[in-house]
């Protein structure tokens, strides 16, 4: 009876959700189940293709990019080969900032606004249109599908984003209901709603898991702990996603749910660059996503060398993110991977790192819910929260023109609706923060660090 209804939403129900809301998730998924196993030489026609009918839209309808691309002497017709592509000046957040309604194609409509602390903690406000929601849902939809977790198909998702936890209305709640989806709140991980997670997680009997690592392994050594048996509920994936994965989260989610853990590379910005398989390769969304490592100087790397991650979106019209600087770190892999698809392989990602932190009367919260209350402040270039103790947390900023005299009495108030009003909040404003080994800056460092 539960493969018969996945199929009844997988095959019915959601393609007509989808049809109502204008998106081409089904076609755009149907094709991407056949293109991954094209040769890597077909794979890289249809990028420079796609790349070219990308540029002559925003040529003639972005007025960011007419304007740059007429400076530079660059039109579609140019683009003869990729590697054309490094031509085209680096996309970087400070850019969108100063000139985001100059990023909106003249011929975009209903887009949606978006927000992102980011991996190195610089906010940025962005949209998004039918488009590309349509191909990064339709990546995410096609990488499950590998572990044989389909849509309809009951999923558990451990998630702490506010355009998810405040749009659950009764339409929203009643679409969750048919798709068999429900949403545990990564920013409340007191011990008694702890226990409540792994009493749902039993009771769902979940085909797959879905959120961060740090919340689900927490959600993992928690049930652990209390004795509670995980191993025998049928999940058959854990897909993480959002901060980067270490090897003990990934053995506690293992050994405890007793499923396999794949790994999701992206963001809400530069979208779901790669997937890992049953195979253990972390494929690029190629069909949507061309990807760059280069070095401190911007200069493109060769294959097995490690540098920046730079991302073209090919599916973003509406707004184009075109050699977008993620700040994040990857190696673009040398070899194939075994399960035989095309599409190229990332290698050793470092990408987004949270920590937990505490509320004052103990309930261990995910390190994003204190940069929610910050990241959308304008005027704020960047930003670093530390967690000295239970009772003090400092937040340092590098303020832009239009951060007036309230920001600190906002941040302040945002963070103690979090974690507890007797918190001490400490805002400072500062020139600049510091980098650390890695060559980035973590947003959130905390005192349970590694918890």
């Amino acid at each position: 009876m539960s493969a018969l209804y996945t199929k009844l939403v997988a095959n019915f129900i959601f393609p007509i959700q989808e049809r109502l809301k204008h998106h081409d998730t089904v076609a755009v998924r149907k094709k991407m189940d056949e293109s991954q196993w094209w040769p890597r030489e077909r794979i890289e026609a249809l990028q420079l293709d796609r790349l070219r009918n990308l540029v002559s839209h925003a040529e003639q309808h972005v007025p960011y990019y007419r304007e740059l691309f007429e400076k530079i002497g660059l039109t579609a017709a140019s683009i003869q080969s990729l590697a054309d592509l490094q031509r085209i000046p680096f996309l970087t957040k400070p850019i969108i900032r100063n000139n985001l309604e100059r990023f909106k194609s003249d011929e975009a409509q209903h887009l949606s606004r978006f927000n992102t602390g980011g991996s190195s903690g610089e906010p940025l406000i962005f949209f998004i249109g039918s488009e590309r929601v349509s191909h990064d849902v339709a990546a995410k939809w096609r990488a499950t599908r590998w572990w044989g977790v389909d849509i309809g198909d009951p999923e558990i998702v451990v998630w702490g984003s506010p355009i998810e936890l405040t749009s659950q209305d009764r339409m929203r709640q009643f679409r969750d209901r048919l798709m068999r989806t429900q949403l545990l709140p990564a920013f409340e991980m007191s011990e008694a709603k702890l226990d409540g997670f792994v009493e749902t997680i039993q009771r769902a009997r979940p085909a797959m898991l879905f959120g961060y690592p740090s919340s689900i392994s927490l959600i993992a050594r928690h049930a652990e702990k209390s004795g509670q048996r995980m191993s025998d509920l049928g999940i058959k994936v854990a897909f993480v996603t959002s901060e980067r994965l270490y090897d003990h989260q990934r053995d506690e989610i293992s050994r405890i749910f007793g499923c396999p853990v794949a790994n999701g590379y992206g963001g809400r910005d530069a979208g779901f660059i790669a997937h890992q398989c049953p195979n253990g390769g972390m494929h690029i969304t190629a069909e949507d996503i061309i990807v760059e490592i280069i070095d401190k100087d911007g200069k493109v790397l060769p294959k097995g060398t490690a540098g920046e991650v730079v991302v073209t979106h090919l599916a973003t019209s509406d707004f184009p993110f075109i050699r977008y600087r993620t700040g994040d770190v990857a190696v673009l892999s040398e070899k194939s991977c075994a399960c035989g698809r095309g599409l190229p392989l990332l290698d050793e990602i470092q990408g987004r790192t949270t920590d937990f932190v505490l509320a004052a009367d103990g309930t261990i919260m995910h390190g994003l819910a204190v940069v929610y209350p910050i990241r959308d402040i304008p005027g704020i270039a960047a930003f670093k929260v530390v967690q000295e103790t239970l009772a003090r947390v400092v937040v340092q900023i590098v303020p832009e023109d239009g951060c007036d005299s309230q920001v600190e009495a906002i941040i302040a108030a945002g963070i103690k609706a979090r974690l507890g009003q007797t918190v001490d909040v400490q805002v400072r404003r500062v020139d600049h923060i510091p980098l650390e080994k890695s060559g980035k800056f973590r947003y959130v460092q905390s005192l349970v660090v590694g918890s």
